[in-house]
């Protein structure tokens, strides 16, 4: 009687997995970008500047890391920014996974001195975010878009703003990134790295999955931890829900909270 060698074996073995894999013709082709249009609310726009009203926000169609969404809380916190153009006019501004950027697009329009734009170094996300600078400025002289991961070297974002090793930014805005709660550290680390001593990091977020807010908010209790930065709430809004069929109380992932950090010695 016949045996199978090893080889055969890893034949067999190499057929069967074959089985799983999906004809190329029987994939799923990949979802189309969205646009969104938002705007602004008109007591909130400057009517001495010649700043938009509205913006036309490209998003990914699809994307592992969510930047296919344009989140309550990027809203939200445009509204603040818009709201306190003092925190923008003539100031560095960073913001950390940036998705669509609406958030660094306002910063723009109110006059930042320079608005350095980040997500994850994926090709895609970089040329959607260039896609809505180029769409929705006139001008991009103060814009910096680099790919970036939390928690890595800083040098390439306070590089953007100036070759001084003094210079930091005057202000970190973040809006849903929080429910990456392994990256909470990560974040924390860059924003240590990245503040000016009389700065502020703005943290705009909703819990889209009730029975993980106490996760989200571990956050700020690593916040305390670290005793750096003061924590300070300054928003709570309600809107509707991101995620309509999603299970939970309905109030909780309707509501944005907005936090201020600021560092303790300069309180």
């Amino acid at each position: 009687m016949s045996t199978l060698s090893e080889n055969d074996h890893l034949e067999l073995e190499e057929q069967d997995l074959a089985l799983f894999e999906e004809p190329e013709e029987y994939r799923a082709p990949t979802p189309e970008p969205t646009f969104h249009l938002f705007k602004r609310k008109e007591e909130d726009i400057d009517i001495l500047s010649e700043s938009s009203q509205t913006f036309n926000i490209r998003l990914v169609g699809s994307h592992p890391l969510w930047a296919h969404v344009l989140w309550n809380a990027s809203k939200c916190l445009v509204w603040y920014l818009d709201r306190h153009k003092e925190l923008i006019r003539g100031k560095n501004i960073l913001e950390l996974g940036a998705g669509g950027a609406l958030p660094s697009i306002i910063s723009a329009v109110n006059g930042a001195k320079k608005v350095v734009i980040t997500d994850y170094p994926d090709e895609e996300l970089i040329e959607n975010i260039k896609y809505n600078i180029k769409t929705n400025l006139s001008s991009h002289e103060n814009i910096e878009i680099l790919g970036y991961i939390w928690g890595y070297n800083t040098d390439p974002l306070l590089n953007a703003i100036s070759q001084s090793k003094d210079s930091h930014f005057d202000l970190i805005i973040m809006s849903d990134l929080i429910f990456n709660h392994s990256q909470h550290s990560a974040l924390l680390k860059t924003c240590e790295k990245c503040l000016d001593k009389h700065g502020q990091i703005l943290v705009f977020f909703t819990h889209h999955k009730p029975h993980l807010a106490d996760r989200d908010m571990k956050f700020f209790e690593e916040v305390q931890k670290d005793n750096m930065f003061k924590v300070e709430k300054i928003v709570e809004e309600i809107m509707q829900p991101m995620f309509e069929k999603d299970l939970g109380s309905e109030l909780v992932r309707s509501t944005v909270h907005g936090y201020k950090l600021t560092h303790l010695n300069n309180v």
